[in-house]
């Protein structure tokens, strides 16, 4: 179970309680006052730390003095790492082959805390921040229902109407106490597994992304001149090593997020096709995952079996849309993640990559398991592959095209 940070609370009104994701922001925390005036609920504010930034202040005190009768910050990051991230670094979790996924697979680990909360709270109700527009709100809605489908969800952002200004007038005139950064023209969505960007210039598809996109990456051009190498060493899958140091997953994350970070590493650029139907240009920063994915493929080519790489290949796409469908809950994913842990057994060793100015590249690899025998790829002395089997092996794999042209030209 999750580990509760810190916890406080006063006592409610007698009220039905919501369940509120709550993030500290502008949105979130006028929606304890709009939440209790609009719909007469008693407001249990719930954050969840997966990795993002930390708050310039204590949010779980700001919750109360806003109007929450209880408020917790809930750290999941070691939940979040072995139950989500390391299940889709072993699908080699991509979406369209380009997203690794890093605010999608956030999601089903906050939705079942939030449920876990409402559980014990004997709330009936869970609130969420998501807009009309986006993917999160179908992760969050069916997410909650596959867990405990008798919850009722409000979505304050998909039923108010309140542009930015409007909000903070708002909470001016019933006393909410709100931090109100500098306003960014981009919407920010950050965790351990990476940072997503979109909105402002971005949406104009031709234009390159300015440098203001870009927060956890070094510029390529201006990365080191000399490349960094990093050993990562897996077992059954599982990265479980830096440079020969045994590290645990959320540690090891945050250690390679800066250095392949460092080396501009990890920066994505794409136009992807969002659940609701539209398209959308999308930035991401995913140092980390870039470089973990990389290095588990090289591993996997290593010691897995053709047939099995290829096979697990159509699995890993599913995989992929579940997730990103926010069908994390539903029956599918089970199996297909049993399927994938089966096929990692021997996914065990060592890569050594190559970071260099943007690139991530495969340099080095040993395992035990190795399905790599010099003795039979090697032209050189010491080849042991038996030359005079290939003509028997060549008209046994083409008869059956050379049976179908016999056939053919009788036509």
């Amino acid at each position: 179970m999750a580990c509760k940070k810190k916890c406080e609370s006063k006592e409610g009104s007698g009220r039905d309680k919501i369940v509120l994701a709550y993030s500290g922001g502008l949105d979130t925390s006028v929606a304890i006052h709009w939440l209790q005036d609009k719909y007469n609920l008693d407001v249990i504010a719930v954050a969840i730390n997966v990795g993002q930034p930390p708050s310039s202040d204590d949010i779980v005190a700001r919750a109360l003095r806003n109007g929450a009768i209880k408020a917790e910050f809930v750290d999941v990051k070691d939940e979040y790492v072995e139950d989500y991230v390391w299940p889709a670094l072993k699908a080699n979790a991509e979406y369209q082959n380009i997203y690794p996924l890093s605010t999608a697979i956030a999601r089903p680990v906050i939705v079942k805390a939030l449920v876990d909360v409402a559980k014990k709270e004997g709330a009936k109700y869970i609130a969420h921040g998501c807009t009309a527009k986006g993917n999160d709100q179908v992760r969050f809605d069916v997410g909650i229902v596959s867990l405990d489908p008798e919850l009722k969800i409000i979505a304050p952002m998909r039923e108010w109407v309140m542009t930015r200004e409007e909000e903070i007038d708002y909470a001016q005139k019933n006393g909410i106490e709100i931090i109100v950064k500098k306003e960014s023209p981009y919407s920010r969505d950050e965790n351990l597994w990476g940072a997503s960007c979109e909105c402002g210039l971005l949406e104009d598809a031709w234009q390159e992304p300015p440098a203001g996109v870009w927060e956890h990456t070094v510029d390529p051009e201006k990365a080191p001149d000399k490349p960094t190498y990093v050993e990562i060493e897996f077992k059954e899958g599982i990265p479980v090593a830096l440079d020969g140091k045994k590290m645990k997953g959320v540690d090891l994350i945050e250690k390679l997020d800066e250095i392949a970070g460092a080396n501009g590493v990890g920066r994505i650029d794409h136009v992807e096709d969002r659940l609701v139907g539209i398209k959308s240009r999308e930035t991401y920063e995913c140092p980390a995952a870039v470089t973990l994915i990389a290095a588990h493929r090289g591993m996997e080519a290593l010691t897995l079996p053709r047939d099995v790489i290829e096979y697990k290949r159509g699995l890993e796409h599913k995989f992929c849309e579940i997730v990103y469908d926010g069908l994390w809950f539903g029956g599918l994913r089970k199996p297909i993640n049993a399927f994938i842990d089966e096929t990692q057994k021997y996914v065990t060793g060592t890569i050594r990559v190559k970071l260099y100015k943007g690139s991530c590249t495969v340099v080095g690899r040993k395992s035990k398991y190795s399905l790599y025998d010099t003795g039979l790829a090697t032209y050189a002395k010491g080849d042991k592959f038996d030359h005079t089997s290939a003509v028997g092996f060549i008209y046994c794999w083409g008869l059956p095209g050379q049976t179908a042209a016999r056939a053919h030209k009788k036509k």
